[in-house]
């Protein structure tokens, strides 16, 4: 095995090492998540520190390391962190959409290419303003959800497949429920959410942008409870983000 690679990555996370160095969490689109150390970034001297700040998408080339891999160079393709970082209401979603990769990609290379190419896509969408923030990230975790393997179904039932539309879903269960399905807890929300939900998982971009405001509500608060289902604890950043947004309702 070479013990020089090249790839192209998402940064993810990074934290101190030392006192000049940082641990910079890349999903790479070939290698699946690597954790490598950038030495010196932490330098005002460093040029490479910029290159790898959260939310960067590089060229980066590494040294294969026993514990840690050591990046030894890399190349910026697109600098999202700035845009991101200076507007709060999409500096949040943006987090939450790297901590749910950092978590999908952590102990499996199986789809990491695709949860790379994802992630891509939902940052330039976010940095660019696309679409509305909160709509993105949805998007992007059921998605992310689906390439996962636990994609939620929408319209049929998820349980008998009985055809859809149904006013139930039920998290455990996998989404849509039909009466005769349905179990005790699911919840009932308004037709229009699960539309939206079924609209964001395909990619129709058009419907998903014309949905009412509290159809937004109700389906975010299903793929927020949906997603940390399946990822078996909280999202710390996601925590951040709904508390940022009920402290702006309550204003």
């Amino acid at each position: 095995m070479l013990r020089t690679y090249r790839d192209e990555a998402v940064v993810l996370r990074t934290h101190k090492l030392g006192e000049a160095d940082r641990i910079i969490t890349l999903l790479t689109s070939g290698n699946g998540q690597v954790r490598a150390v950038a030495k010196g970034v932490r330098r005002t001297s460093s040029k490479l520190g910029a290159r790898v700040e959260p939310f960067s998408v590089v060229d980066v080339q590494l040294h294969r390391g026993r514990t840690l891999d050591v990046i030894t160079q890399a190349e910026t393709i697109a600098s999202h962190g700035r845009d991101l970082a200076r507007d709060y209401d999409l500096f949040t979603p943006a987090t939450v959409m790297a901590e749910t990769a950092e978590r999908l990609t952590a102990d499996s290379p199986e789809g990491a290419h695709a949860q790379y190419l994802l992630l891509v896509g939902a940052l330039f969408a976010m940095s660019h303003r696309r679409h509305d923030p909160m709509l993105v990230l949805d998007s992007y975790l059921l998605r992310a959800l689906a390439i996962a393997g636990w994609a939620p179904s929408c319209f049929d039932c998820a349980v008998c497949g009985a055809p859809g539309p149904h006013r139930a879903f039920s998290i455990p269960e996998g989404g849509a429920v039909c009466e005769a399905c349905r179990p005790a807890g699911s919840a009932a929300p308004a037709p229009g959410a699960l539309a939206l939900m079924g609209d964001l998982l395909s990619g129709d971009w058009e419907a998903a942008d014309a949905s009412e405001g509290y159809c937004r509500g109700e389906a975010a608060g299903l793929v927020s409870a949906y997603t940390q289902w399946h990822l078996e604890r909280r999202l710390r950043s996601l925590g951040v983000l709904e508390d940022a947004l009920a402290a702006g309702a309550a204003r």
